[in-house]
């Protein structure tokens, strides 16, 4: 080669890097593989596997789902039995080839990781996490398994599970590390990532007299609901989930184990706060802010019926007044839903008041239905407060609330303290027809907004139901919950948003689940229903200029996604993520940086 040829191909190899964007990013381009499968002679050998059996201190393990049996025998005593078992979260969170939500019409299904590792420590989940990098394999993390949007599962993959590192542990005078030496301690929980809110209100409020934010699911994960921002049924008084994390311990996809708060590695802890769980790394314990007990939890649940669309007009109206006049402050939380028939469900509760005083604050709207000729009460006011502390105890309330209606574990060797509330068991091996949500602005509370927002959801309710969950919004939250939402990765929308509106449906059959032949949804049905909530959802977004979501309740299709879920906030997250995960061993759905991925994170974008 003469001289001067070879100079202008080293000219050109120097500045092929800035071509793409910077030395780093050309590094990424040229090492990025798309995922081995099963068929792939890449694939890694079973001596392999069998040596990360033997390294590990939890088990890996091969998945069959537990459904297989129903393809022999789909009319079988058990297959029949495993139905049954299927409407119990806890039975679903104990087996790691399954997941809470079975699938989503025209979107995913229930499909087991081909190999799980069944981590017990941090250690096991690094040893994992080294194994899937070195061979490229596609991973997958799972704790609680309540993701609707199927980030907890994936075909041909490895899955490191977490459940079994569950221990939860309360400290009195928490500081995190790196701090600079004067920093006060907190007291604080420390939660290991495969824990259950039940878990942690059990520790926390019934041991230990105190409150943490958490998910208002008792099933739902921890690790999973603070990394996707979190809301619980207090979340008006006590803020965003996430705002609550003081710090995390996190193997990053290099598999190094990095201890993360305010002081170590600030970026990295920010993202967690909002940014999506399986983006960054994988948490393997987290510490949480603890808060001293109000004296009073309590709830409100009642069913009004208007006997015409005028009537129902009406009757949204005033309820919308209702709301914006006496319950929108840090008391009150949770949701009340309007439906087709021309009906309204309250489900709400509060914080701080005894039940005399809620009484009170709902005995205008009483007498206003009483005295509507054509609008009445199905299910009259029930209103009840207890004890904070015993507020997640299950013995009080068998024997002291019998209208808080709550469903045990019913396994024969199940904990005797744990329980789901009964309105959330519908959400058990559902199969999705749809799931939107958007976040209403408390610009739409306003006087001469009350009307048009009122005429919305009727409309709405021609085509669907729709629920607003007062608690997903922190327009009337204290500021200084405010203050710490703003330093999370949330959309800023939830800053100003009153409520999240939910337009979503399922199946009603009991005994579905995808790919079991006499079990399959109702493909048709569930279409139809799909296109009615599209009206729904649609009607909504039309009073704002900008619609939002919310990232771990929203839609599976959701175009406009990363502006969508976090707004100004997504450029800084794919920063990070370009520096924790520039391979993009972390993949989820619609999760930062899976732009860069088709085939469910298999193939890389050319």
């Amino acid at each position: 080669m003469k001289r001067k040829d070879f100079i202008q191909k080293m000219v050109l190899i120097a500045t092929l890097p800035y071509t793409f964007g910077g030395v780093s990013n050309f590094l990424s381009f040229k090492r990025i593989k798309n995922k081995v499968r099963p068929n792939n002679p890449e694939w890694p050998s079973t001596a392999q596997w069998e040596n990360l059996r033997k390294a590990l201190k939890g088990q890996l393990t091969v998945l069959n789902s537990p459904l297989g049996k129903c393809n022999t025998n789909s009319t079988g005593t058990l297959c029949k039995e495993l139905f049954k078992k299927l409407k119990n979260p806890f039975y679903i969170s104990s087996e790691p080839a399954l997941t809470q939500t079975s699938g989503w019409l025209h979107a995913w299904s229930s499909i087991p990781s081909i190999y799980a590792i069944e981590a017990e420590n941090t250690s096991d989940v690094v040893k994992g996490v080294n194994f899937a990098r070195k061979h490229n394999l596609r991973l997958v993390i799972k704790g609680g398994a309540h993701s609707y949007q199927g980030r907890s599962s994936s075909e041909d993959s490895l899955l490191i599970w977490t459940r079994k590192m569950n221990n939860v542990k309360l400290q009195d005078d928490f500081v995190p590390q790196g701090n600079n030496g004067n920093i006060k301690s907190q007291p604080a929980v420390n939660i290991g990532a495969g824990a259950i809110w039940m878990d942690v209100y059990n520790k926390v409020t019934t041991e230990g007299g105190r409150y943490v934010q958490g998910g208002g699911c008792t099933t739902v994960g921890v690790a999973g609901l603070i990394q996707s921002g979190g809301f619980g049924s207090f979340s008006k008084r006590y803020g965003l989930a996430a705002a609550g994390l003081l710090e995390a311990e996190v193997v990053t996809a290099d598999g190094e184990v990095l201890i993360v708060n305010e002081y170590s590695h600030p970026d990295l802890f920010w993202a967690l706060k909002g940014g999506g769980g399986g983006t960054f790394g994988i948490v393997t314990r987290l510490t949480l802010k603890t808060r001293e007990l109000p004296n009073y939890f309590g709830g409100v649940f009642g069913t009004i019926k208007a006997d015409s669309k005028e009537a129902f007009r009406s009757l949204i109206n005033k309820l919308i007044s209702f709301y914006s006049d006496q319950l929108h402050n840090s008391k009150w939380g949770e949701q009340i839903v309007f439906k087709p028939e021309n009906s309204v469900g309250i489900q709400m509760v509060f914080q701080g008041l005894t039940q005399e005083q809620a009484k009170e604050i709902w005995q205008p709207l009483q007498e206003w239905v009483y005295n509507e000729q054509d609008i009445n009460w199905v299910q009259p006011l029930i209103i009840a407060a207890l004890p904070a502390r015993h507020f997640w105890d299950k013995a009080f309330l068998n024997e002291n609330m019998p209208e808080l209606i709550i469903v045990p574990d019913d396994r024969s060797k199940a904990s005797s303290d744990v329980f789901l509330w009964a309105g959330d068991q519908s959400q058990t091996g559902w199969f999705l027809h749809g799931f939107h949500s958007s976040w209403l602005p408390n610009s739409l509370l306003k006087k001469d907004q009350i009307e048009t927002l009122a005429e919305t959801l009727l409309t709405c309710t021609r085509h669907w139901e729709v629920a607003l969950h007062f608690n997903k919004g922190l327009s009337g939250s204290p500021k200084n919950e405010v203050e710490r939402a703003k330093d999370t990765a949330m959309n800023p929308a939830v800053i100003k948003a009153f409520a999240l509106a939910i337009v979503s449906g399922a199946d009603d059959n009991p005994e579905v689940w995808p790919n079991i032949p006499k079990y399959k949804p109702d493909m048709e049905k569930g279409q139809q229903n799909a296109e009615k909530m599209k009206k729904a959802i649609k009607e909504l977004n039309g009073l704002m200029f900008k619609s939002t979501s919310y990232f771990s309740e929203s839609d599976y299709f959701e175009k406009n996604w990363q502006e969508s879920f976090w707004g100004s906030n997504y450029k800084r997250l794919s920063s990070i993520k370009e520096k924790y995960d520039p391979e993009g061993l972390f993949y989820i759905h619609h999760g930062v940086g899976s732009e860069k991925w088709t085939d469910n994170g298999f193939k890389r974008k050319k």
